[in-house]
C-alpha cells in the first residue's frame, strides 16, 4: 500500500495498482497518451478505460481508489456469533492453536470457522502470538516411492497426561511414503516396547524393507567389538539390531533429529492434539489410552494426514512364523564340565538326552522370549533342560603340595636302625649319602651318640676328634 496526498487535508491509501493507475490517468489528462493506449497498458478493455478516466475526472485521485476500501465484508463473521466463539475458546480450548481449535469447535460446539479467521480473531485480541524460531539449513530429502520400503521408529517423552499420572513415553511409527501411523503408550522406552511397537506394525501391514531410527542405546551398540567380531568384519549390534538383521530388516541410524524430520514432526502433532483429547476424554491411565488411540484417535488421523505414494505398489515383506522367538533377547553361555548353564544366578542343568551332542566346554544360545520363557539352543536345535533350586555343590579339591616332600622315617626293624643299635653310631645320616655298615664284632649299646658330635667325610661318618684317613698319594 502506497500513501498519496491529496491536497492540503487528505491522504488517500493506495495500493500499488491503483498507483500505476493514476499514472497512467496524469498521461491522458496531459495528452502524452490516448484511451486506447492507456487501456492496453492497463490491460483493461476500452470501455472499462473509459470509465475509470471519467471517474478520475470526476473525483480525482480518491475516484482510482477501490470503493470497498474500508467497508466491511457482506460475508463477515456477525459479531455476536465472533464473541461467543472467542468465548467458548477462552473456556475450553485456551492453549490450543488455531487449527486444532477451529476443528474441535466445528466438531464439538458445532461453531464452524476458519482456522486462519480464528487466527486473525486471537492475534487481534492478543490471545495467540505468532512464534518464529531460528532455522537452520537442512538437505532436503525425497519422500521414498512406495509403501512399506522405509518406517521411522521413535520414541516421544511428554507430558502426555498432563500430571494426571506418571511419565510415560508413546511409541511411534511413521511410514515415509504415505504418513500412515502407528503408536502406543509405554511405562519406558526400551526394547520390550520397540518389540511390541514393531510387532504391531507387521500385523496390520506385513514386515517393512527398513527401519530409521535415532542413536538410542536400544538400535546402537556402544561397546567394542569381540575378537570374534573383528576377524568376522562385524559391527556389534544390540537385541533390536540383531532381531532386524534376522528378519532381513535394513536398520538405519539416523545422525541428528532433523535426519527422520517425518516421525519427528509426526511427534510435535501428536503432543497438540493427542494431550488435548485425552484431557477432554478425561483419560488417566495406559489400557484405556491405548485402546481410544486404536478406535477413535487414528483413524482420524491417518484418514486426515495419510496422503497416496508416488507408486502404488505395496513392498512389504511376508512376517516369518517365528517372529516372536527373533524379537527377544539372546545370549552366548558355556556349558560347564557337569552340563550345567549360569545365566544371571540361575543354573540349569541340561538333559542326559542330549549327551550325543557333546557339549561341555561348547557355547550355546540362550533366548529370552517377550512373556518370560525360556529356550536353551545349540545350532538352533532347542535342548532339553531343568532349573536347578541352587547352585551345583563341587567338591573342593585337596590342597596341592608346594616344595619337597618330608623324609620318610625309617620302620623300627629297617637295618638302618639295627646298624644303630648294635654299633651305637648314627649311620641312617650317612646311609643318604651311599655310606655301607662297617663289617665287624656286634657291639650291642643302646646308646646313641649326639648328632653334633659326628663329623661328615668324603661317604662315612666319624666321631668327634677322628680324622678320615689321608689317601695316599703315592
Amino acid at each position: 500500500m502506497v500513501e498519496a496526498t491529496v491536497g492540503a487535508m487528505e491522504t488517500l491509501t493506495m495500493s500499488r495498482k491503483e498507483r500505476d493507475r493514476m499514472t497512467i490517468m496524469v498521461g491522458i489528462r496531459g495528452g502524452e497518451l490516448t484511451l486506447r493506449a492507456a487501456a492496453q497498458v492497463l490491460g483493461l478493455s476500452y470501455r472499462q478505460t473509459r470509465r475509470v478516466w471519467r471517474r478520475y475526472q470526476a473525483e480525482g485521485d480518491a475516484g482510482l481508489v477501490h470503493r470497498a476500501r474500508g467497508r466491511p465484508s457482506p460475508r463477515r463473521t456477525s459479531p455476536a456469533l465472533r464473541a461467543r466463539i472467542l468465548a467458548r475458546y477462552r473456556e475450553r480450548y485456551g492453549d490450543f492453536g488455531p487449527t486444532l481449535a477451529a476443528e474441535y469447535l466445528a466438531e464439538q460446539d458445532g461453531l464452524g470457522v476458519d482456522h486462519e479467521t480464528l487466527r486473525r480473531w486471537l492475534l487481534a485480541e492478543g490471545v495467540w502470538t505468532v512464534r518464529r524460531r531460528r532455522q537452520r539449513h537442512r538437505q532436503w530429502r525425497e519422500r521414498k516411492a512406495c509403501f512399506g520400503e522405509m518406517v521411522q521408529l521413535d520414541g516421544s517423552h511428554h507430558a502426555w497426561f498432563e500430571g494426571r499420572r506418571e511419565p510415560c513415553v508413546l511409541m511411534v511409527m511413521v511410514d515415509d511414503a504415505t504418513n500412515r501411523l502407528r503408536a502406543r503408550f509405554f511405562e519406558a522406552e526400551t526394547t520390550h516396547a520397540s518389540y511390541d511397537t514393531f510387532e504391531d506394525w507387521t500385523q496390520r501391514h506385513r514386515l517393512p524393507r527398513s527401519v530409521y531410527v535415532d542413536r538410542d542405546s536400544i538400535y546402537r551398540c556402544e561397546g567394542e567389538p569381540s575378537v570374534a567380531d573383528q576377524i568376522a568384519g562385524r559391527e556389534p549390534q544390540t537385541q533390536f539390531g540383531r532381531a532386524m538383521d534376522q528378519l532381513g530388516v535394513k536398520l538405519i541410524l539416523a545422525h541428528s533429529p532433523q535426519a527422520k524430520g517425518r516421525v519427528e514432526r509426526m511427534n510435535g502433532v501428536l503432543q497438540d492434539r493427542l494431550v488435548r483429547a485425552l484431557r477432554l476424554e478425561g483419560i488417566q491411565d495406559l489400557t484405556r489410552a491405548n485402546r481410544y488411540l486404536d478406535r477413535v484417535f487414528l483413524p482420524a488421523l491417518n484418514r486426515r494426514l495419510a496422503r497416496e505414494p508416488a507408486q502404488a505398489a505395496d513392498v512389504h515383506q511376508p512376517v516369518p512364523g517365528d517372529l516372536d522367538q527373533i524379537l527377544s533377547w539372546e545370549e552366548e553361555r558355556s556349558v560347564q564340565r557337569d552340563w550345567t548353564v549360569a545365566w544371571q544366578g540361575r543354573w540349569f542343568q541340561i538333559e542326559r538326552a542330549e549327551e550325543s551332542r557333546n557339549l561341555v566346554g561348547q557355547k550355546i544360545t540362550l533366548r529370552r522370549l517377550r512373556d518370560g520363557r525360556l529356550q536353551l539352543l545349540h545350532r538352533e536345535h532347542r535342548l532339553r533342560w531343568r532349573e536347578l533350586p541352587a547352585r551345583p555343590f563341587r567338591a573342593a579339591a585337596p590342597p596341592r603340595r608346594v616344595g619337597r616332600a618330608p623324609l620318610a622315617k625309617p620302620a623300627p626293624q629297617h637295618p638302618w636302625r639295627r646298624f644303630g643299635i648294635a654299633t651305637g653310631k648314627r649311620y641312617w645320616r650317612g646311609a643318604r649319602f651311599g655310606a655301607r655298615p662297617p663289617t665287624g664284632p656286634q657291639i650291642a649299646t643302646p646308646r646313641t651318640p649326639n648328632p653334633g658330635s659326628l663329623r661328615l667325610g668324603p661317604r662315612r661318618l666319624y666321631p668327634v676328634g677322628d680324622r678320615a684317613p689321608k689317601r695316599s698319594t703315592s
